[in-house]
This record gives structure tokens, sequence and C-alpha cells, in this order.
């Protein structure tokens, strides 16, 4: 019986150990950064990939505690703090720049005493931590933009020749052109407009995704940009006889801000109002002092509203609410590229609205 017990615990033990070899050469060699502690939150393993971003050796860092390394060790610190709630790390790697998101994942047992329990019913016996290198998608994406970028610059090209063109035709010293001429014309130089309009948000947001956005800051006055905007769209509110109210009171501060990008903010504000409201309604265009320093420009507009579902979504890059596709053409970058201005500037945005009462955009700008 003895010979037998000790070749069961002996089979065991080998298994045991079989299985520990395998997961540890499975940590080791995945391109992922991994991180394990015990209970006592001292450091059990890490591979190889968490100890190069780390920049400690291996000797120092096993067995170690959490607050001895994280003391000495700035990365560490914030990969051990479980309330920062960051999107992702740029760190160096191999001397590349590389991208990183982190998880943690908590490793139990099945709690009899019920004591030191987690929320999964299981007692903790440690956790690991895990950096996801998520470089491939950045450079996908930086790919993409990169791509969109070139393409909305050599369209434009061939759009401003067809736009000059059509000017060409529409003069009566080359020629006169019949009715049925004339809608064709109107057709295509509609659909050039709307071609350059799609191009101009791709460039924009391409220089948005790059880092390539520039800006011109000075003190403006709140009033030159409205009156800027409001002129700026002033063809296609008498279209719809819509009537701008406008309240912009005198000796506002001025704002510290790009005045042509915060003016096409406001254009693409009362563009999307004057889409979204009825024939000969009326659109306030309020400018006013805000706390904290600030000045507040809005637009309302009497339209159907949003859902309230929707209105966290709405800056999103591509997104248009439901139902609206048919009805207002658009390509869904309009309030993305905004709040990139806006944020840019050191400012705020955001939406008010419900069914049946309209909608209020508005943005908050620092005064100078």
């Amino acid at each position: 019986m003895a010979v037998k017990l000790i070749v069961y615990e002996n089979s065991n033990l080998e298994k045991i150990n079989h299985e520990k070899l395998r997961v540890e050469t499975i940590v080791k060699n995945v391109t992922d950064a991994i991180i394990g502690f015990d209970e006592n939150d001292l450091i059990q393993f890490a591979n190889p990939v968490a100890i190069k971003l780390l920049g400690v050796e291996e000797k120092d860092l096993i067995g170690s505690s959490t607050e001895e390394i994280a003391s000495q060790n700035e990365l560490f610190n914030i990969l051990i703090d479980e309330t920062d709630d960051f999107s992702d790390l740029k760190l160096y790697l191999d001397g590349e720049l590389s991208y990183f998101t982190k998880e943690l994942f908590e490793i139990g047992v099945p709690n009899e005493g019920r004591a030191e329990e987690n929320k999964t019913g299981l007692k903790r016996r440690g956790y690991f931590i895990l950096l996801k290198n998520i470089t491939r998608f950045y450079k996908l994406d930086e790919a993409k933009t990169n791509f969109i970028a070139t393409i909305s610059h050599e369209l434009k090209t061939p759009i401003s020749s067809l736009k000059m063109s059509l000017k060409l035709m529409e003069d009566k010293r080359y020629g006169t052109v019949t009715k049925f001429q004339k809608e064709l014309i109107n057709n295509i130089n509609d659909d050039s407009n709307r071609l350059l309009k799609i191009t101009s948000e791709l460039l924009d947001m391409g220089q948005v995704e790059t880092g390539k956005l520039l800006l011109n800051f000075g003190s403006t006055d709140p009033k030159n940009i409205v009156n800027y905007a409001c002129e700026a769209i002033q063809f296609i509110a008498r279209q719809k006889e819509i009537t701008l109210n406008i309240k912009c009171p005198k000796g506002l501060t001025e704002v510290w801000a790009d005045p042509d990008k915060t003016a096409w903010v406001l254009i693409n504000f009362l563009t999307n109002a004057i889409k979204y409201s009825p024939q000969s309604s009326i659109i306030d265009v309020t400018v006013k002092k805000s706390s904290l320093g600030r000045v507040e420009f809005s637009v309302k507009d009497s339209g159907n509203g949003i859902e309230e579902i929707y209105l966290p979504r709405i800056f999103e890059r591509y997104f248009k609410v439901p139902g609206s596709e048919f009805s207002v053409p658009g390509t869904g970058l309009g309030l993305a590229i905004a709040k990139d201005f806006i944020e840019a500037q050191g400012g705020e945005i955001g939406v008010e609205s419900k069914i049946g009462e309209g909608s209020r955009f508005f943005f908050l700008l620092p005064t100078s």
C-alpha cells in the first residue's frame, strides 16, 4: 500500500509539474505582457515582454511586493492601480513605439468559509495583469486614415475642375442651354457640392486622426464668429423661410480660439438645424457667459428632436440617428469633426434634446 501511495503521489506530482511547465512556456512566449501576483500582493511571475517594458531585472521583480516595485517604477505603479481607467498605453518595446491595453484577471478557488470572498463567490488566491499588445490595430487604423486622406485630397482637384466647367456652361457668352440641359447642370452642380463637402470632411478627419490639425489661436469677439456663421447659411435658411433669432449681447469677453474652426462648428450646427427644422420656423442662436470663465455658443431648433438613447452616440464618427438616413443626406462625420475641433481648443461640446421639443447643440470655449 505504501509503495502504491508513493507511485500515486509521484504520478500526480509529475502531472502537476508537466502542466506547470506547459503554462510557463505559453506565458513566456506570448507577445502580450503578463505579471502574476499571489493573495499577499507578492509578484510570482512576469514574462519576458513584461520585464522588457518595466525595465527591471527578473531577479529583482520575482518575490517582491507591489509597494516596493511601485515606489521605484512609474509604469508598474500605473498597472497596479485598479481604479485607473485609462484606454491605451503608449510604451516603447524593442525601440519601437507600441500600444497596449490593460486587463486584470482574478484567480479564485471555491470558498468554504465565505471569508475574503470576491464578486464571483470564489476566494481570491491571486491575480494577474495582462497588457495586450494592440499595436497592429493602430497601424491598420493609421493606414486607413492615410488612405482616406490621400484619396480625399486627390478627389478635390477633379471636383473643383468639374465645378469650373459647370460655371462655364452656365455662362451665356458660350451659348445658351435648354431647360432640360439647365436641370442636368443643376443636378451635376448639386452632386459636385455634395462630393466636395464629403471630401472636405474626410480631409478634416484625417488631419485630426494623424495629429496634423493646425489651429491658429487668438482673442476673438464671439459676435464676429456668430455673424460670419449666420451670413454663411443665410441662403439655405431663406430657401426654407427660416428665421434666425440671434442673441449675442455686447460686451462679452473675447474667447481664446481659432475663429475659422469655431465658425466651421457653428455653421455645422446651423446647417443641421435648418435640415431638421420645419418650413417657416425659428432657430435660436445664443451666446452667453457661462461658468468657469467660459463662453457658451448654442443653436436651438424646433425639429422633431432626438431620442435619448441616441444622444451619447451623436458625436461618434459615421453615426446617424436611425430613421434619418434617407430623409436627410450626410456622412455622419460633421458632428465628430466639430467635437474634435472644439476639444482641441480646450473647449467642451454637447447636446440636449427631447422628442417633440427640438434639439439644442452647444459648445463652450475658454476666454482670453
